[in-house]
Formats: C-alpha cells, structure tokens, sequence
C-alpha cells in the first residue's frame, strides 16, 4: 500500500480558476487531456500569471470539488490579495487530513497523487472515512527538475 500521514490541517483557503470536467472519472487519460487544456489556456491568457502573481508562496494547487452538482477541477493558489475574475474561493475546513506524498514529474504529479489516494489509500483503510467536499494537491519545484507534492483529502474517524 501507498505510504500516507494523518494530518491535523487548520482552515485554509485558496483563490482558483476552474471548470466544469466533462469526462467520466474512470477514464484517467480523459481527464487528463480535459485538464491540459484547460491550463494551457489558462497560461495563454495571462490568468495563471495573475494567479502566481497573487500567491502568498510558491504552491501550485490543482483543486477537485463537486459544485452545484457537477464535478469541477481548479488551478489555485492560497492568495496574498484579491484576483477579482477567480471563478472560486475555495474554503477548506479546519479537520484531519489523510496526506499521500511523492516527487515526481511537474505535469504528471497531480494525477498521481490523487489516484494513489482515491485507487490505493483510501479503499484500504477502514478507521476513517473522506467526508466528502474539496480536495486538493499541491506541487512545488525542488530545483532539480522534479517537483514534490502532497495530496489533502479531509477524513472523518468512523
């Protein structure tokens, strides 16, 4: 099994662009390509810069969340100031956290992560349950050219 942390998180938020994921979730490369694209106009268009610009720290965050009833994805960052056109602030509950961490590549390691915590991690343990709402990974640059990431999922004991 995947090595994974229970964590106490404090409340957070974080300031994000998203969209409305069309693709089935069983089917990874889908939403993968769904995902790239949507962030590769997000870069085009200067909204990603806007974002970074606003950013309190050098986290990347790419944000699951079901919103009024549709499964969305976000590029977001815990923000400094306002960004006014953000599709979402995102609010994040004070609770524990299972935390599932690596290193890997920049454009790979979210899906990784959050498909070790959803295929792997979660399935297996029995003493806590995720409680649904947002979760979120983040990425940072270790200079090497790889970059380390933790995904958060918010838990409940059962």
């Amino acid at each position: 099994m995947t090595d994974y942390t229970l964590e106490h998180k404090k409340s957070f938020t974080l300031t994000a662009y998203g969209f409305s994921l069309r693709s089935n979730f069983q089917d990874m490369s889908a939403l993968q390509k769904e995902k790239a694209e949507f962030w590769s106009r997000l870069k085009a268009d200067g909204r990603f810069d806007k974002l970074k610009g606003a950013a309190k720290d050098d986290r990347e965050w790419s944000v699951n969340e079901v919103y009024q009833g549709k499964p969305w994805n976000y590029f977001a960052v815990e923000a400094g100031k306002s960004v006014g056109d953000a599709t979402r602030i995102i609010e994040f509950p004070e609770s524990e956290y299972i935390v599932v961490a690596g290193n890997g590549e920049k454009e790979a390691l979210f899906d990784q992560l959050t498909y070790l915590a959803f295929g792997e991690v979660l399935s297996q343990i029995t003493d806590y349950a995720y409680i649904g709402g947002p979760n979120a990974t983040y990425r940072i640059d270790n200079g090497d050219g790889t970059f380390y990431g933790e995904f958060w999922v918010p838990v409940v004991k059962k």
